[in-house]
């Protein structure tokens, strides 16, 4: 046989059929996420409620139903950027599967994203959000009795170097140049510059606050300090977590330096909304589990106020220097303040502790460093708060099918059959044993059965892998699950 060589040039194809199209494999974990939102009838809904924001003439649009689903691969693939998402749905033949497309087919560019995320507004997205609540309600995914409660940091799309005085409107080094003046330092090069603003950093003399600087480019962002401890430009999420089934019951974004005890009474009444609308007034929060940072005679307080005179905290009090002034205090909060602590000083409230620990913080692990939430490319407190959200929903959706498949994301899917598949290979015998347990079943089965005769003898003996139809359609199941298309 001759070696065959690459073409450097090409004519393209004038026509081709669409049976000779490659139709590419199918993914069986979008294909069962589909499956879910299909029984649900999710495209019919959303279709109905997002027809209001669009024009009843001209060229049609990308449907609502896709641009979600685009929203939830960029969780699924672990992708942050609309760039990203796009390039892997055009690159994906089983993602354009999932999309609805053929393969001919030109999917959604990422500018597209930006627009129709723009034209909708907040409420459509917190009405998918609870729309998957209530599918989580239907798989018993939801309980909402005890709630976790806890923040992270998120990386905005703007820079430190960028940002300049409300004030004055300088930047960095026109700012430094000209306490170096006032300082009667002479700087003659970026190098002395650099040299003198070092100094500064050593006499305690440089900080950087809120209230005199912002970001040019996204006014939104505040200066905190990353898990990691560099300072940047960053949001606040907040996630209020089911510690029964892991579910996020609510994901907000707020400004990065609110205070936690200012934000968790907000939280907690929205997720109560939520839990209200999605499962008809069945579940009420009882038991909220925060860490120290929430602690504050008000905020426990409100937190009873907010939720009713059933529900319970349980928040560990810090460290103090000295003993409460009750003087200072009225009665309901030292009432609220003392409950509090005799709770968190039991058992089960260390218990509780201890779950709350290890539920939230994997939501985050989820939904930040594998489901591409960390790094925000978006700017603006209402565009961050969108995509943020339908992260979280994302994450609701993989509960279900980690209930169904045994896996809620993609990876951790197609690792799981790799490691069942090196287990077959690895014992050859388990496929005819599994042969002969499926046959025997069969024929016990058979004589209730309508219209279906025995099984045949002569069939008895053949590879099960080949003549088998329950072994083939486990085949055709798992064939293309260790690809992503």
């Amino acid at each position: 046989m001759g070696m065959g060589r690459r073409e450097s040039e090409r004519q393209g194809t004038f026509w081709v059929a669409t049976a000779d199209t490659p139709q590419g494999p199918r993914h069986v974990f979008y294909e069962k996420l589909n499956s879910i939102l299909a029984e649900a009838s999710f495209d019919a809904w959303i279709e109905e409620l997002c027809e209001p924001f669009y024009a009843e003439t001209g060229r049609r649009g990308i449907p609502p139903g896709v641009f979600f689903r685009m929203l939830y691969i960029g969780y699924f693939e672990g992708i942050d950027s609309q760039r990203g998402i796009a390039w892997r749905c055009e690159d994906s033949m089983s993602l354009k599967r999932f999309l609805g497309y053929e393969p001919f087919d030109e999917t959604p560019d990422h500018s597209s994203l930006s627009r129709i995320r723009g034209r909708l507004p907040w409420e459509v997205f917190e009405a998918v959000h609870r729309f998957v609540l209530e599918v989580l309600h239907e798989h018993n995914l939801l309980d909402g009795t005890s709630v976790g409660v806890d923040s992270t940091v998120l990386e905005a799309n703007a820079a430190m170097k960028s940002i300049v005085r409300k004030d004055s409107g300088e930047d960095w080094e026109a700012y430094v140049t000209r306490l170096a003046e006032e300082d009667g330092v002479q700087i003659k090069s970026k190098a002395d510059l650099i040299r003198y603003d070092k100094d500064r950093n050593k006499r305690g003399k440089k900080k950087v606050s809120n209230n005199e600087w912002e970001s040019p480019s996204d006014p939104d962002a505040r200066i905190a300090r990353m898990k990691d401890g560099r300072t940047h430009m960053a949001y606040k999420a907040e996630h209020v977590i089911d510690l029964a089934t892991e579910a996020i019951i609510e994901a907000e974004v707020y400004h990065a330096n609110e205070a936690d005890t200012a934000t968790l009474v907000p939280s907690l009444q929205q997720a109560q909304t939520h839990l209200d609308k999605s499962t008809g007034l069945l579940c009420d929060i009882k038991k909220v589990v925060a860490d120290t940072g929430y602690h504050a005679a008000k905020t426990l307080k409100d937190c009873r106020d907010a939720l009713g005179i059933r529900s319970k905290t349980y928040i560990p009090e810090p460290q103090r220097k000295s003993e409460w002034d009750w003087s200072k205090r009225t009665n309901a909060e030292r009432r609220a303040v003392t409950n509090n602590r005799h709770r968190t000083e039991r058992d089960y409230g260390k218990r509780l502790q201890k779950r709350r620990s290890e539920v939230v913080e994997r939501s985050f692990a989820h939904t930040c460093e594998t489901g591409g939430g960390r790094r925000t490319w978006l700017r603006g407190i209402d565009d961050v708060r969108k995509r943020h959200l339908m992260t979280a929903t994302a994450h609701n959706l993989g509960l279900v099918l980690r209930k169904l498949l045994g896996s809620g994301k993609v990876r951790q899917f197609a690792a799981m059959w790799s490691r069942v598949f090196a287990a077959v290979n690895a014992r050859p015998d388990l496929i005819r044993t599994l042969h002969h347990l499926t046959t025997a079943c069969s024929r016990l089965a058979s004589p209730i059965r309508q219209n279906s005769p025995p099984p045949r003898p002569d069939r008895l003996n053949k590879n099960p892998t080949t003549e088998t139809p329950i072994f083939n359609g486990l085949l055709e199941l798992l064939r293309p699950i260790g690809t992503n298309g």
